[in-house]
């Protein structure tokens, strides 16, 4: 059965209707004193189950460490835990001393109530090591293709950095045409990031900015703001991972995209297309 973490219920539907699993009546309660209880009512009726649970804040978290219990509780002999967005993912090392690795802990928290784990498009690979149980990685990135505008004007396919170039070629080989290239990018501090353009004509095509997570939106905004500037025809956004903290919408909106496209990972208004056939996959 598929149990959906209270911030991925649209995607445990619609991987529930993927597997043709049956979908898990889940509660989601808060005590006066501020505690979570979530829970599934009844016993399983099934032998595995599969918590799809992202990990966007520390209630999350816990949910999910609960929801692992619960289904343990109710008799299941397997767990598989998804976390198509997984929180502290980005901390996989201490940047000084005296911190902690926290994608560790937090990987070691949750190995202790799961017989596996899937991750979508995790922001640093390494992190699949922290895991004590079998950890598997699901590319989902191509998904972004289908949303996109099938008349696109000479499209250039753009990553922010050199890092996520990997993932501006899945959209771009999704989507059967375009060329690849990527912004250089500097980040002075955690909303700090210098942007310098890249060599690639922009006047007059249709630009889509590829990136796994948008967190801020700072990075982004400027990238857009420099394209534009350049010429662009329009600049689209496709990303992965909508955290969107803060201001960030507003940044895009501001900085003159043309449309941001994302996945279910994080549900949020910008979602266009579900990860679910890709973690169906791997399931």
């Amino acid at each position: 059965m598929i149990v959906p973490g209270s911030e991925s219920q649209a995607l445990g539907a619609a991987l529930a209707t993927e597997t043709e699993q049956s979908l898990a009546a889940v509660r989601y309660e808060r005590f006066p004193d501020g505690e979570r209880m979530a829970s599934v009512d009844g016993p399983a009726d099934a032998d595995r189950a599969v918590v799809v649970a992202a990990t966007t804040s520390d209630a999350a978290h816990v949910e999910l460490l609960q929801l692992q219990d619960a289904v343990r509780e109710a008799g299941v002999d397997e767990v598989v835990t998804v976390l198509p967005y997984m929180g502290y993912g980005r901390q996989e090392r201490a940047f000084e001393p005296g911190q902690p690795v926290s994608a560790r802990a937090v990987a070691r928290a949750v190995s202790t109530g799961t017989d596996r784990v899937v991750l979508v498009d995790p922001h640093e690979a390494s992190v699949t090591d922290f895991f004590d149980v079998p950890c598997d990685v699901v590319r989902a990135a191509g998904r972004l293709a289908t949303p996109l505008p099938a008349d696109l004007t000479a499209p250039l396919f753009l990553s922010p950095d050199a890092g996520a170039v990997a993932l501006a070629e899945s959209v771009r080989d999704a989507y059967g045409r375009g060329d690849v290239d990527y912004f250089e990018k500097v980040r002075h501090s955690g909303t700090d990031v210098e942007i310098t353009p890249s060599d690639a004509a922009v006047e007059g095509r249709d630009v889509v900015v590829v990136d796994d997570i948008v967190a801020t939106g700072s990075t982004m905004s400027e990238s857009i703001a420099v394209l534009n500037d350049r010429g662009a025809a329009a600049v689209y956004v496709a990303c992965v991972h909508p955290l969107f903290a803060r201001s960030a919408r507003t940044k895009l909106e501001r900085a003159g995209v043309e449309a941001v496209y994302a996945t279910d990972t994080i549900e949020r208004d910008v979602t266009a297309v579900s990860v679910a056939p890709a973690v169906a996959g791997a399931l």
